[in-house]
């Protein structure tokens, strides 16, 4: 049975009784609004270098947590109700992301200096899905993924699902089947659940966010893959909580919100508790570790809480999405 945790000696979550029903609901919108609320108040950090372009500047540290930002942000904003805080505070992020690209014309200038790098491809579909568009980028990128050289790049399963993900945001036929590629990923190929570890988990996850376009479409994982989620998701879980790996325990919950079907509730109420107790009073999130729990107006750097913060607030908008009956958009559907 799932179970959620109360703190240890040491700080981190130690095993306790069954979850009460409702708890999920009951920090869901708290924690959302905290996530959020840090992250706009640190927007600044997400502003990209002067020298961006340079070819010694680091993408993982500028250009990524831009586009996770973008990416997080236009799901929360799709998953909440209009007029809300939460729907409004989201829109505003990806627009300020939007704006850091030039609206655009930034990705453009990456994408001709490397023409086959799926990274700036796939920043731009993060935009291009939320209906922000560069009619110069698409030109260029257009002729570019109908090569064979883009179809043949070789790349992990899990990234190539990525990668088709962002040609059906875009508009492009997709150079493969993603059913195929997805039979070739550690999760859809049903492993050995006890070979589950950080690096297959943060496989899995993003796995079913590319299959399901970041939770929007959650008829597109099939029914088997599905039951042996939803078997195998509370152990898992239980043993992120149990490490401290706060932020793949948030992945793991935005997967379980991102199946079909009715949302395990059990596994969310169960887990929602205890990422709650790690969450700071100013909102954010740490990736790993003993959580910090004294006034600190930043308690951890922000390479090391910015995206599991995100990753919350992306978590706690699709589980009260999943949650709530009619109170938000309803889910996209899609047959497989």
């Amino acid at each position: 049975m799932t179970t959620t945790a109360t703190q240890d000696p040491r700080g981190r979550p130690a095993p306790r009784g069954p979850a009460s029903p409702g708890a999920a609901l009951a920090v869901l919108p708290h924690v959302l609004r905290g996530a959020l609320a840090w992250t706009d108040a640190h927007r600044a950090e997400f502003a990209l270098p002067e020298d961006v372009l340079e070819p010694h500047t680091q993408v993982n540290a500028t250009l990524k947590p831009l586009g996770e930002l973008a990416q997080l942000c236009s799901t929360v904003r799709a998953a909440t109700a209009p007029g809300t805080p939460e729907h409004e505070v989201a829109g505003d992020l990806v627009t300020y992301a939007w704006e850091q690209v030039s609206r655009g014309g930034l990705l453009l200038e990456l994408l001709r200096a490397e023409p086959f790098a799926a990274y700036p491809y796939e920043i731009y579909a993060a935009f291009a899905g939320y209906g922000l568009r560069h009619e110069g980028f698409e030109a260029l990128a257009r002729p570019l993924t109908a090569t064979r050289a883009w179809a043949h790049t070789e790349q992990h399963a899990n990234r190539q699902l990525g990668l088709l993900n962002s040609e059906r945001r875009v508009g492009v036929m997709t150079h493969t089947d993603a059913g195929g590629v997805l039979s070739r990923t550690w999760l859809g190929g049903l492993s050995e659940p006890w070979t589950f570890e950080g690096p297959s988990g943060y496989a899995l996850t993003h796995t079913v966010f590319h299959l399901t376009d970041w939770g929007r479409m959650p008829d597109r994982v099939p029914e088997k893959t599905d039951a042996y989620l939803r078997t195998w998701l509370p152990a898992w879980a239980d043993g992120c909580l149990e490490s401290g790996q706060w932020d793949l325990t948030g992945e793991l919950l935005a997967v379980a919100a991102s199946l079909p079907g009715p949302a395990p509730l059990e596994l969310l109420d169960a887990l929602w508790p205890v990422l709650a107790d790690v969450q700071h009073a100013t909102g954010c999130v740490p990736e790993t570790g003993v959580p910090v729990h004294e006034d600190a107006p930043d308690p951890y750097p922000f390479i090391d809480c910015y995206h599991s913060t995100l990753v919350t607030a992306f978590a706690a908008a699709l589980s009260l999405r999943s949650l709530t009956d009619g109170s938000g958009p309803s889910r996209e559907r899609h047959t497989p």
